[in-house]
């Protein structure tokens, strides 16, 4: 069927991705806009989104579940710090717990989004991913929940020689069902937070495994159950108890980072000094476990009651610090010249960033170029009406942010019913505003990719703020309205374009 035969549904709100910040925004919008239509749009088959997708040995959060699950449902599980399969059946759970599964559509793949002023609405092409099918959707609004990783496929470095191996590589992002590492020789190709879950996974019944890495990493233990938590639940139920830990967690996420940022060669010590306490006497820490930036400079990678350091002082794994010549045709072979052997590499190399899923977006016949908008209370853009990006926390939990953008969304909505308003619009007030990136991190994946990613601002509203406390102010306690947001009626049949344009918020400036 061509797309020009299709008829075109209508809705008050589309939602991109059934990952964790779809369902989250779903479940905000049957909460505070009952009457609202809206769907939620999920290219794979499954709702859950990378934790669906990611099917390697071992994988699981890096962040504690009080945090990165729903302020609005409790974690009960024991685990802290929890396996892919226990959140997964916390997303599944609130989706059916809160009437979401009617709202959902699996195998809808949004390529293309067009604003049109005068009608105050967006149309959406969507394709099929089962059946190849093309149809479009009419929303008011969009709300883009697909997070920033590419699904389709991560990063992956080229490596010199990778045909003449005569062993199995594989990337992380695809992990085959049927692999089995048992008893095999295997190299990760990696030092972040994927590479660290995955080496004492794979460590339980492989031969033995090689973390290689160019860079060291920090690495961190923390407790896989939080026994705090379980004495608050007893003394003050599921709800309070977990209401109290959520916020001894969030206190403890910004202590430590703030520690980290305020003093950073203190941070080097405690880390090194928790490191040697975990490894073997005589152990090389500072060549394996000391990188050449600051604490949170990049994320530290969290390993749940120090699997790594036990898989590495009972033997089953090494670190190896090196920089890659080739593949040979047993393994690896290094600068150092040493060779590696293998049977397995796993290239845990990083993902691809992508923001908004690379959709095609255009606004009134033009073509929206993300490096050249700017990122408004962290969850606009400028110059794009009606669309929200969903961006978590990069220095803490994803979900704590996701949370407090829903909210705001939803109290945007209500301001814009009850003044009559059907659109609103960032723009900033001084065109030639002063701009920096909009994930301003020395991550790998985001330096990568930074050229194609929004920019923020040099002041408020138009900081991208990575503080909880902060966003608590902006977000759920200040007005709505802004100087530098646009509100403005549909023009309708016969009117001009834009319809009551006004400049200024009804209520005026937050007054920050």
């Amino acid at each position: 069927m061509s797309t020009s035969e299709t008829p075109v549904e209508q809705l008050d709100v589309l939602v991109v991705g059934a990952g964790i910040s779809g369902i989250g925004a779903g479940r905000y919008l049957r909460t505070e806009h009952p009457d609202r239509s809206f769907a939620i749009l999920e290219a794979l088959a499954a709702t859950g989104g990378t934790w669906d997708l990611f099917r390697y040995p071992g994988v699981r959060s890096d962040s504690d579940l009080h945090t990165f699950g729903y302020e609005f449902k409790p974690w009960r599980d024991r685990q802290s710090i929890a396996d892919a399969p226990r959140i997964l059946a916390y997303l599944r759970e609130t989706v059916t717990e809160n009437g979401l599964d009617a709202h959902i559509r699996h195998h809808h793949r949004v390529v293309a989004l067009s604003w049109s002023s005068e009608e105050c609405r967006w149309l959406a092409e969507v394709e099929r991913t089962d059946t190849g099918e093309r149809l479009r959707l009419g929303a008011r609004w969009v709300f883009c929940a697909g997070g920033y990783y590419r699904y389709d496929g991560g990063h992956t470095p080229h490596f010199e020689g990778r045909e003449d191996f005569a062993g199995t590589v594989v990337h992380p992002q695809h992990w085959p069902e049927d692999l089995d590492h048992a008893g095999r020789r295997v190299v990760v190709i990696g030092s972040g937070a994927t590479a660290v879950t995955l080496v004492p996974a794979l460590a339980e019944t492989a031969a033995h495994v090689t973390m290689l890495q160019r860079t060291p990493t920090y690495v961190m233990p923390v407790p896989r159950e939080d026994r705090i938590a379980a004495v608050l639940r007893r003394c003050f139920g599921e709800e309070r108890g977990y209401a109290l830990t959520r916020r001894k967690n969030i206190l403890q996420q910004r202590a430590v980072w703030s520690f980290a940022q305020r003093f950073p060669k203190a941070a080097r010590r405690l880390i090194r000094r928790v490191n040697m306490k975990l490894l073997p006497d005589g152990y090389p820490v500072d060549e394996h476990f000391r990188p050449p930036y600051d604490p949170w400079d990049q994320r530290l990678c969290a390993v749940p009651d120090g699997d790594l350091f036990t898989a590495i002082r009972r033997g089953a794994a090494e670190v190896v610090t090196d920089r890659i010549v080739r593949f040979t045709g047993r393994g690896i072979l290094l600068e150092s010249g040493r060779e590696l052997e293998a049977d397995l590499v796993v290239t845990a190399t990083g993902l691809k960033v992508q923001a908004i899923g690379g959709i095609a977006v255009t606004v009134d016949g033009t073509p929206v170029r993300l490096s050249r908008t700017v990122a408004y209370k962290g969850m606009m853009l400028s110059g794009v009406p009606n669309f929200v990006i969903a961006i978590g926390y990069t220095n803490s939990s994803w979900t704590l942010k996701i949370g407090l953008l829903c909210e705001h969304f939803c109290r945007l909505l209500s301001h814009l019913d009850a003044h009559g308003y059907d659109a609103a619009c960032p723009e900033p007030s001084d065109p030639d505003m002063p701009t920096r990136p909009f994930l301003d991190f020395a991550a790998g994946y985001i330096r990568r990719a930074v050229d194609d990613l929004p920019r923020q601002g040099d002041r408020m509203p138009w900081l991208t703020s990575m503080s909880y406390h902060s966003d608590v102010k902006l977000l759920r306690s200040d007005d709505v309205t802004d100087p530098e947001l646009r509100l403005f009626r549909a023009a309708g049949p016969g009117g001009p374009a834009g319809g009551d344009e006004v400049t200024r918020p009804v209520a005026g400036p937050r007054g920050r």
